[in-house]
């Protein structure tokens, strides 16, 4: 087999989106499963819609997800020469020609097209061919360069998620492949690119089937080698529309904002759209080595944001606690978290992420050992009532010796509720108010044994 040559190309007119996430990760990962090399490649000649700022926020998802490119990025504004070049060799060999038609004169030909009940084109009213008189050349009108498409014939691939494919070249105009100024169009750079860097396979879109008639014309009249193409259904909502804002979050970025892990991302995201048996849950390590394109799927995928968000606790529990931590304290911090004095946040990490979706609400759940209690009123007189307060005070008591251990703890409540004849929850409710200042905290125990002997202390001395 050719060495593997994929690539990544989005246009920098927004941010990275959860489709165009998936078709990286996909070329991504069969690179890597071939040892080969995966391109990043920045389409940006739409001048009036690129800007660096998205192509900030393309490069800035790429990082978090951990898509690392081996080549580029490329800048197609970087290659205008060499696009050039082309144009000129193609002009040179007959596969281009120089048209004069105006806008408006080109649009008339459109409009007459589909008076007749037919497909809007152009007319190659420049198009030159043997024994045909080419009108005069108007004054000072500058001309585009179009591509001289085969009239006959069909264009066919066999594309590697949708199958067969024939588009009849009757069906493709003339394409202008570069501006008045000069300037190249996006079908024509994309064909050159991917001659240039040699890319064997193209996964993208299903959004790009049409374009892919023209570009292959286009390469087979430059000489180029044909890569296999590939077009990614598209990902839907849990409505059956195409996946956009009012779904929720659709910019890869507001995943980490929303405390998604990246593996969680990528996980999810492979799952949309391929398939390895019934396995669900993966490292990216065990993905490149299962991933082929034999295992796409040709209908459109939904979005579930239920289940991202359990893929998402599966790697919160497998995370490091110390990670974690990292990820936790910049929000612990910003909804008032005092760290200083308080239980070392990755034992507390710990204990809780079994129970969380996300980093948020894991930030949330730990707040209570970063924060000072202030139970309810009402609860306080529900739960601290003067059939508990006995055991509450032998509790406190018995503090200053037991061995400061959950087991430890845990043996001392039970001896405690049997002095006491109470049942677990007329102890540790209270307990939960005085110390933790909620009522829903992990196992009492282990709550405690976190919050230390002496902020327990202190913290039931306040209702003594």
């Amino acid at each position: 087999m050719t060495q593997v040559r994929t690539r990544f190309a989005p246009s920098p007119t927004g941010f990275l989106h959860v489709g165009g996430a998936r078709t990286a990760l996909y070329s991504w990962a069969f690179a890597r499963h071939f040892g080969g090399t995966f391109v990043l490649r920045i389409e940006d000649t739409d001048l009036e819609r690129s800007t660096p700022e998205a192509v900030q926020a393309i490069l800035d998802g790429m990082k978090w997800l951990g898509l690392d490119h081996d080549e580029g990025p490329f800048y197609q504004m970087q290659r205008m020469d060499r696009y050039r070049e082309v144009v000129a060799q193609m002009l040179a060999a007959g596969t281009a020609y120089h048209c004069y038609s105006s806008p408006e004169e080109v649009q008339a030909m459109r409009d007459k097209a589909t008076a007749a009940g037919e497909k809007p084109r152009y007319d190659g009213t420049w198009r030159p061919e043997e024994g045909k008189t080419l009108p005069a050349i108007p004054a000072d009108r500058k001309p585009v360069v179009r591509f001289k498409n085969p009239l006959d014939g069909d264009v066919t691939w066999n594309d590697v998620v949708k199958g067969t494919i024939t588009i009849a070249n009757k069906e493709l105009d003339d394409l202008v492949i570069a501006r008045p100024d000069g300037t190249p169009t996006y079908n024509f750079c994309v064909a050159v690119d991917d001659w240039d860097m040699k890319i064997t396979h193209v996964l993208r879109g299903d959004d790009h089937v049409n374009n892919t008639p023209r570009q292959i014309n286009i390469l087979r009249a430059i000489g180029a080698e044909l890569p296999q193409y590939g077009h990614l259904p598209m990902i839907l909502g849990s409505d059956g529309v195409k996946l956009s804002k009012r779904h929720g979050a659709v910019s890869v970025m507001e995943y980490p904002a929303q405390g998604y892990l990246p593996e969680a991302m990528l996980n999810y995201l492979a799952r949309l759209g391929w398939s390895h048996g019934d396995d669900e849950l993966f490292s990216m390590q065990q993905f490149c080595e299962w991933f082929n394109l034999e295992s796409l799927t040709a209908s459109p995928a939904q979005f579930n944001y239920d289940k991202l968000a359990w893929v998402n606790n599966h790697w919160i529990k497998q995370s490091d606690n110390t990670r974690l931590a990292e990820l936790v304290t910049p929000k612990l911090l910003a909804d008032g978290g005092k760290l200083e004095g308080a239980p070392a946040l990755p034992l507390v990490l710990a204990l809780l992420k079994d129970r969380t979706n996300t980093i948020n609400e894991l930030a949330d759940a730990a707040m209570l050992f970063y924060r000072q209690p202030n139970p309810d009123a009402a609860l306080m007189t529900q739960h601290y009532t003067d059939a508990v307060k006995p055991a509450v005070a032998d509790f406190a008591a018995r503090i200053a010796t037991v061995e400061w251990t959950k087991e430890a703890i845990a043996a001392m409540i039970k001896e405690v509720l049997a002095a006491h004849g109470l049942k677990m929850p007329q102890l540790a409710m209270p307990l939960r108010l005085m110390v933790a200042g909620q009522l829903q905290t992990p196992a009492i125990d282990a709550v405690l044994q976190l919050f230390g002997r002496d902020t327990v202390a202190a913290r039931l001395a306040k209702f003594a």
